[in-house]
């Protein structure tokens, strides 16, 4: 079995579980056959699960390992009488083995992954039915491999469809929510604000002069700007509170539980952020600045989230209107 193949497998494996519903069996196997041992070996060592379901090293499973994955049912009735195995050492000498019989453990695909085995130092006869119960066994070993194998892969497939849903959400560029995400963030936070009685807050912040960037140095430059602006408003909020992509060069925050004074010093906060650092484009080098318009339910009491979004664009308009680089916050007489 190919290598690579053969550690993905043993990863599927060697799930604590896993071992556990096999020590089930392992035990099941030296009752039913009255053995002192029953060996489950898989992967590519003389590891055995050993009485508290995890992996051990055992001269019985060394022994076990030594010889290639059987094709079939393989039986041993007397190993001292056995021309290739009365000078093995662990037939020799301890553990003075007599008795082996074994049959492969296939995956899924039917490729041998390993083995299962049955150890006395006893010689002993094996019948016909004996063999149909080893079999059995092996089954078992290999319906709980399969199973665990399913859910594996069935894990794999929800955590990719996770990381598929928030790509999905995510703005490809800055790495912040999309427009959609946000705008779903806001609808969901708004109820449970309202149920809690707390206030909700948002803030429409937009790039200054952002097209002359775009103008005068092109598009890449102007989208390595963003990344950067985008990165110095993540930094001023709190994890409980997101920020989003709301159109080209304008961010959307939604502050659960904030009043319209501590909407207002975040805003202030991620202005600042934005205008005490100054920013390098090839040789020149420029500052940059946000205008922001701000919302909050503790002003309008009654608002809907389009109803604030609408009241935070009129404020934001007002602070282009007033020069730029500043913060407005909305009230009932701004229009």
């Amino acid at each position: 079995m190919d290598e690579s193949l053969l550690v993905a497998e043993q990863a599927r494996i060697f799930s604590d579980e896993t071992r556990r519903q096999i020590e089930r069996i392992r035990r099941i196997g030296k009752r039913l056959f009255n053995v002192p041992n029953c060996i489950i070996a898989l992967g590519d060592g003389p590891r055995n699960f050993d009485e508290s379901g995890g992996l051990a090293g055992s001269a019985e499973a060394a022994f076990c390992h030594e010889f290639a994955m059987p094709n079939g049912l393989v039986v041993v009735p007397d190993a001292h009488v056995d021309q290739s195995l009365q000078q093995h050492r662990a037939v020799a000498g301890a553990p003075h083995i007599r008795f082996y019989a074994s049959h492969p453990v296939h995956n899924s695909d039917r490729i041998a992954i390993g083995s299962i085995s049955l150890i006395d130092y006893l010689p002993r006869a094996f019948n016909e039915e004996d063999g149909r119960l080893l079999i059995d066994l092996a089954a078992l070993v290999e319906r709980e491999l399969h199973l665990r194998s399913i859910s594996a892969s069935q894990l794999d497939l929800q955590k990719k469809n996770k990381n598929l849903r928030r790509k999905s959400l995510i703005d490809p560029l800055l790495g912040t929510w999309n427009r959609g995400a946000i705008m779903r963030i806001l609808t969901i936070e708004a109820v449970r604000c309202d149920k809690m009685g707390i206030p909700l807050s948002l803030i429409v912040a937009d790039l200054d002069y952002f097209k002359k960037i775009n103008d005068t140095y092109g598009h890449p430059a102007g989208d390595a700007v963003l990344v950067k602006v985008a990165s110095r408003l993540r930094s001023c909020i709190r994890p409980q509170e997101a920020l989003g992509r709301y159109g080209g060069e304008e961010f959307l925050v939604v502050l659960p539980g904030a009043t319209s004074s501590t909407a207002r010093a975040v805003a202030e906060r991620m202005r600042l952020a934005v205008a005490l650092q100054p920013e390098a484009i090839g040789d020149a080098t420029f500052n940059l600045t946000i205008s922001a318009g701000i919302a909050s339910t503790d002003v309008f009491s009654s608002a809907t989230t389009e109803e604030l979004i609408s009241r935070a664009d009129i404020a934001l308009y007002a602070a282009k209107d007033a020069g730029r680089n500043c913060v407005v916050q909305a009230t009932p007489d701004l229009s």
